[in-house]
């Protein structure tokens, strides 16, 4: 079928590709490694279930339900597979998955292998995840299959006439637990009725992190006695072109400033960029912190922990392919400024018609917020009480899954 010739052709540019980068090398060489790692490490005897996420915003989606899972159910061991490095490289030293591994591509001989190696108790894909030999196998060995956190739109390939050969394999879903009722219309016009809706762990996930948020001392001495603290996270040089200018003639705030990818040119462009005295985290000490007014993070995992410092927050992505994790800081109840590439992204829409998001499409739409939140803290408050309350409004899709699912 067409599907399987577009895959062989997809793992042949893959393999050439390899050659040239290093992410796509990194892929390639662990979905090879895969079958290695799991006829090293799977234990016959046991049940595994199968959590699939493509990358590290689909695990994050995903993370509450393997914990809560875990924490109910230690009977079961947990598979964890990633399509994406940005996914595997970061946690690939997860504690709550007992085997982490890249999904070897989706060919029939890779999807056979890897499920007589595996024998799944039951797979959960994270959102936008439909691999057809995968899904059409486990159907056959009658095994529960579910997608959480799913969301679908009009214009995707399911939808379209040229796809609807495609969309058989969301028939091989036992269940869905999707965002919205949109997604549950979308599938319904295709015959597909097994279908919740439950929200989006994300929700669950973001107040989790809230609750477990690190203590960071150079940050405290970082803020310690200034007035306004305005964090910026997963920034590209388009949002740094707007935010960087702004914060050199505004001494009144600080900057924390996470770039999204951390690079030592990128990182020396951001400070030497920076009118004001600007200190990189993992560098700096806390007397140079203190006396710093730009503080760039140059270590991951640290922004969401980070939020908690500032007074308003900003989410970058937003004037390119589409806006980061918005929830990441709304969820420390501050308000959250944002690119005008957010049309996809329900909970910036939802920030925005609560009125704890602000988009901007300029400096000069920028320099408006920020002067409103400077002369105005009343306002400030107002939003970002509005933003915590947003998410607060949306907890509970982990619940409500492990609620339906037969475990």
């Amino acid at each position: 079928m067409l599907y399987n010739i577009a895959i062989y052709l997809y793992l042949a540019g893959v393999a050439v590709a390899s050659l040239f980068s290093r992410k796509v090398r990194l892929m390639w060489r662990g979905e090879r490694a895969a079958f290695g790692v799991l006829r090293a490490k799977v234990d016959p005897a046991a049940q595994y279930v199968w959590f699939h996420a493509a990358s590290l915003g689909e695990f994050e989606q995903g993370r509450p339900i393997i914990e809560r899972l875990r924490e109910r159910h230690p009977e079961y061991r947990v598979l964890l597979t990633f399509f994406s490095p940005s996914g595997y490289e970061v946690r690939k030293d997860y504690a709550g998955a007992d085997i982490i591994c890249y999904l070897p591509l989706d060919t029939p001989l890779n999807a056979i292998r890897f499920l007589r190696l595996v024998r799944p108790v039951m797979a959960f894909f994270i959102k936008y995840e439909f691999w057809y030999n995968y899904l059409h196998i486990l159907k056959h060995r009658h095994v529960p299959a579910y997608s959480v956190s799913s969301i679908f739109r009009p214009d995707q390939i399911f939808f379209r006439w040229y796809g609807r050969h495609y969309a058989n394999v969301l028939r091989c879903f036992t269940h869905f637990y999707v965002q919205n009722e949109v997604s549950r219309r979308l599938l319904a016009r295709l015959g597909v009725t097994g279908v919740t809706i439950t929200g989006d762990t994300r929700f669950d996930r973001v107040l989790q992190i809230r609750r477990q948020a690190k203590r960071l001392d150079l940050v405290e001495a970082f803020v310690a006695g200034a007035p306004r603290v305005f964090v910026a996270g997963s920034t590209w040089e388009p949002d740094e072109d707007i935010l960087l200018p702004y914060f050199d003639t505004h001494p009144e705030w600080k900057l924390i400033l996470a770039p999204h990818v951390i690079g030592e040119d990128r990182l020396h462009q951001i400070l030497s960029r920076a009118g004001r005295k600007a200190v990189r985290y993992t560098q700096a000490t806390p007397a140079e912190a203190a006396a710093a007014g730009v503080l760039v993070v140059d270590c991951y995992g640290l922004l969401s922990s980070i939020y908690r410092y500032g007074r308003a927050g900003y989410v970058g992505g937003g004037f390119g392919v589409g806006i980061h994790n918005v929830l990441e800081a709304a969820v420390w109840s501050i308000p959250v400024v944002f690119g005008p590439n957010n049309r996809r992204f329900a909970e910036a829409r939802d920030l925005l018609a609560c009125g704890g998001g602000f988009e901007i499409a300029s400096a000069a739409d920028f320099a408006r917020v920020l002067g409103r939140f400077g002369a105005d803290s009343a306002a400030l408050a107002a939003a970002g009480r509005k933003a915590g309350a947003y998410v607060a409004s949306k907890a509970g899709a982990t619940d409500r899954i492990l609620a339906d699912v037969r475990l």
